[in-house]
């Protein structure tokens, strides 16, 4: 048997004490509408290990060419520096022998210094899911992990049902662990696969298997209940010291007990060291890459990592976190890499400008007579639709008018049109007019598009970049209608908001009518004019 200190798993690179363990390439892929190329699993390995992750469970080598490819490339193209690479696979079949068993060879053959075995520990799933007897699975347990140790290969082993096969069997549930145990499997981890445990559960069950079977244990919760980060937690509470999670809670159903919260907790919570020095800083930056990789939009209210994790709204809030940030913040967002938003709403009091105005680099703390009026501007125009806590350019538009005393202006509407045609053939021509003086200059432009905002945003797009070379630069990435409330029905006020980006980052507006074309040019306008404003230009009005 191969001790479990030898050079596949480097002391230096895993302290050992406590195991981070993420299941994002091989649990978190499960997730409904993730579907990952080999290419997008390398990438996301990167950004774990970047991240510091202990252990990097990588998927299931020989259960399909996808995960046998990825084992494959990331031993060539990958230079762990802080995560050790591991394999998934299951114990051997029933009535065989681990060394002859295909599903088995695989993993070794993986080059894998980890493994993770999923075992039954339900009595009934044993019965009727693998068709054999209590003691033959026992057997299968003690056969896999001691061939797979003779291997040189480290073995976790994830006991599946465990909590649900405890409350049927404990006897059974802990002679699974402990067969797992005595045969030399370095933790056995607790799953709770079906997700409905609650903490005070997971809790007591992990501090009495640990009393009665002497095992290192880890926890692996299912957030079907809304409580695996907490699971998690409870079990680290009662001596579990290995954490199996996925980046953004990732997973099966409604997912797994989300990484970074977990981490985040570990780290300043509990005040364990639990990823390299500097690390934690990087968590928002490297959640959103993940997500970006999965092409799912990140989460805006996840804990630590979300935009809105430490953005506040309330004039109350604003008022306390001005004397201190403390106040209503449980942690400085400046350790997990986040930071601090204020929201300006018709919520908003005095102390909420003036942050924001802080926030957007116009301080106006001092002129109380020009807070006052920027308050009240916000409150009248709110009322009216407009929202600035989704558009901060359209705010910071109107906060510069307020404090100069007049509006920027790079350029003067005279008129607008858009026309859409309705053809016979079924198809539809859309077309825009703009006439708009710009550093003296009438112009007139026309142009097409695919739709008569996009024909809009292209008429003004050609009438200004001559004049306004910068504005080649900018995209705009998207567009959200909503139709406020009223008792107009199609004449109800609406309302669009316009994310738009220069490439260096994105910033957004907003514009309110009575019709959709309409407020989508009020949006276009603030969009154009305050990517103007960061550029540099100075503005000619």
């Amino acid at each position: 048997m191969t001790d479990a200190t030898d050079d596949h798993y480097p002391a230096s690179r895993v302290d050992d004490d406590f195991h981070v363990f993420d299941t994002t390439l091989r649990d978190g892929a499960q997730r409904e509408g993730i579907n990952l190329t080999v290419a997008d699993k390398l990438t996301i390995a990167r950004h774990l290990d970047d991240f510091g992750v202990g252990f990097i469970e990588g998927g299931w080598p020989g259960a399909n060419p996808r995960d046998t490819e990825f084992f494959a490339r990331a031993r060539q193209e990958i230079d762990f520096k802080h995560a050790e690479l591991v394999a998934f696979g299951a114990t051997r079949r029933a009535g065989a022998k681990a060394s002859e068993d295909p599903q088995v060879k695989a993993l070794v053959e993986s080059g894998a210094p980890v493994v993770t075995l999923v075992a039954k520990s339900h009595d009934r799933h044993v019965e009727l899911a693998l068709r054999t007897t209590l003691e033959e699975n026992l057997e299968m347990v003690r056969d896999t992990v001691s061939y797979l140790r003779e291997q040189g290969r480290r073995v976790f082993v994830d006991c599946e049902h465990f909590f649900d096969g405890y409350r049927a069997n404990p006897t059974y549930a802990k002679a699974v662990v402990t067969a797992a145990h005595e045969a030399g499997a370095d933790v056995v981890v607790l799953c709770d696969t079906n997700g409905g445990m609650l903490p005070a559960q997971v809790q007591a069950i992990t501090a009495t298997v640990l009393a009665d079977t002497g095992a290192r244990l880890g926890i692996h919760a299912q957030d079907d209940t809304g409580c695996a980060v907490a699971n998690t937690l409870a079990a680290v509470d009662a001596g579990a010291t290995h954490v199996q999670c996925t980046a953004n809670g990732y997973g099966e159903r409604v997912g797994n007990s989300n990484l970074f919260p977990v981490v985040a907790a570990l780290e300043l919570k509990y005040g364990k060291t639990v990823l390299p020095e500097g690390a934690l800083r990087e968590m928002t930056r490297i959640s959103h890459a993940i997500a970006e990789v999965v092409n799912l939009t990140p989460s805006t209210h996840q804990p630590y990592v979300g935009v809105s994790a430490f953005a506040h709204k309330a004039g109350l809030h604003a008022s306390a976190i001005k004397v201190d940030p403390d106040l209503y913040q449980h942690i400085d967002p400046d350790l997990v890499g986040n930071r601090i938003r204020m929201l300006v709403s018709d919520m908003a009091g005095r102390a909420s400008i003036e942050l924001k105005g802080k926030e957007l680099g116009v301080d106006i703390s001092d002129d109380r007579e020009l807070v006052g009026r920027v308050v009240e501007r916000v409150k009248e125009r709110e009322l009216k639709g407009y929202t600035y806590e989704a558009a901060d350019a359209s705010f910071e538009l109107l906060l510069r008018e307020e404090a100069e005393g007049r509006a920027r202006r790079y350029f003067r509407v005279e008129s607008w049109r858009a026309i859409v045609e309705d053809r016979p053939d079924g198809s539809h021509a859309n077309e825009a007019t703009v006439k708009l003086w710009a550093k003296g200059e009438r112009i007139v432009a026309t142009a097409e598009g695919n739709g008569p905002v996009n024909a809009l945003d292209r008429a003004l797009r050609v009438g200004l970049e001559r004049i306004y070379p910068q504005l080649a630069k900018l995209e705009l990435v998207d567009y959200k209608v909503r139709i406020l409330e009223g008792k107009h029905g199609t004449s109800s006020t609406t309302r669009v908001l316009i994310s738009t980006s220069d490439g260096a980052g994105e910033w957004s507006t907003v514009g309110v009518a009575e019709n959709v074309i309409a407020a989508s040019w009020g949006a276009l306008e603030d969009a154009y004019t305050y990517g103007l404003l960061r550029a540099g230009v100075e503005p000619v009005e």
